[in-house]
């Protein structure tokens, strides 16, 4: 047992299988006290079950460190405020939340339905939110505590995966607001997006040169739950860790900009736009054209 986290109660929802199991471990061998939440279901959806939290609360309990489970929906409001509730009930406090859960809905935006849709922005967007929100209503009364929200390099777009890219892309800018708005409370808020071999991560249609396991995402967020991290005043971030990389994001910021006298006319912006301020290239989208050259190469008949 280590003490990185000696003293802190920890809740972790996604906690019963993957990543959220391996930062629940890890943050219990680093001396917290967990709160593991799991609703029990399938990447693809199906009947909730308790088993799973259940199951990484036994580990936690054999190997000497304190946990229990929460099998509640974190998509609802009140599964949310149960997580803090548990905590508070059985330890006193809660100095840290980290929110994994997730779900998939694969679907090309065209054919993607509402059912496909609302899901996966619940479970993402709205079940970090409902955490994050009965959570730093603590926080702000202790005088601290650390916000860990879970994105994905997916939230610069995806091809099938609009609902989750969107959500993703929410959960960052939850993450910047919670950083600035409990800043003065004592209160930090950083969102990590893992590269790591998972359920998910085995639905991915492309070939990840850089990918790591779960155990290598759970150092990094017990660092971000550490006073060691607080002391450097770590807020606001977004980090990708993929096996050895650490990579830190882009804070978002104009990145050119022109002006022109009198009042805009379509005519005006259609001489302006494209030579004074220009675009800023995707490279998901540099990346989707170059496996499209190289399909195209594969499939040419030789002369």
């Amino acid at each position: 047992m280590g003490n990185f986290l000696a003293g802190k109660v920890v809740a972790v929802t996604g906690a019963g299988r993957g990543i959220g199991r391996a930062v629940a471990l890890a943050a219990a061998a680093e001396g917290a006290k967990v709160i593991v939440n799991d609703y029990g279901v399938s990447i693809e959806g199906g009947e909730p079950t308790s088993e799973v939290a259940e199951s990484v609360v036994k580990e936690i309990v054999a190997a000497g460190g304190e946990a229990v489970a929460v099998a509640d929906d974190i998509a609802t409001m009140a599964g949310g405020q149960r997580i803090v509730d548990t905590a508070l009930a059985e330890y006193g406090r809660i100095d840290g939340v980290v929110c994994v859960a997730g779900i998939l809905r694969e679907r090309m935006l065209f054919n993607m339905s509402e059912e496909e849709w609302d899901p996966v922005v619940a479970t993402h967007l709205k079940g970090t939110f409902t955490v994050f929100k009965a959570a730093s209503a603590v926080m702000r009364k202790q005088g601290g505590g650390t916000l860990i929200g879970f994105t994905s390099g997916n939230h610069q777009g995806s091809v099938a995966q609009a609902n989750y890219s969107a959500a993703k892309g929410g959960i960052i800018s939850l993450v910047r607001s919670a950083a600035l708005g409990l800043h003065k409370y004592g209160v930090t808020a950083n969102a990590v997006a893992p590269v790591a071999r998972t359920r998910m991560s085995a639905n991915v249609p492309m070939e990840l040169k850089e990918i790591g396991e779960p155990k290598d995402v759970a150092a990094l967020v017990v660092y971000l739950l550490s006073e060691r991290a607080r002391a450097e005043k770590i807020t606001g971030q977004v980090y990708t860790i993929a096996g050895p990389k650490i990579a830190v994001w882009a804070q978002p910021r104009e990145l050119r900009a022109g002006y022109a006298e009198g009042s805009w006319t379509p005519e005006k912006v259609a001489d302006f736009l494209p030579g004074t301020v220009g675009t800023d290239p995707m490279p998901m989208l540099e990346r989707l054209e170059e496996m499209a050259r190289a399909a195209a190469n594969r499939d040419r008949p030789n002369a």
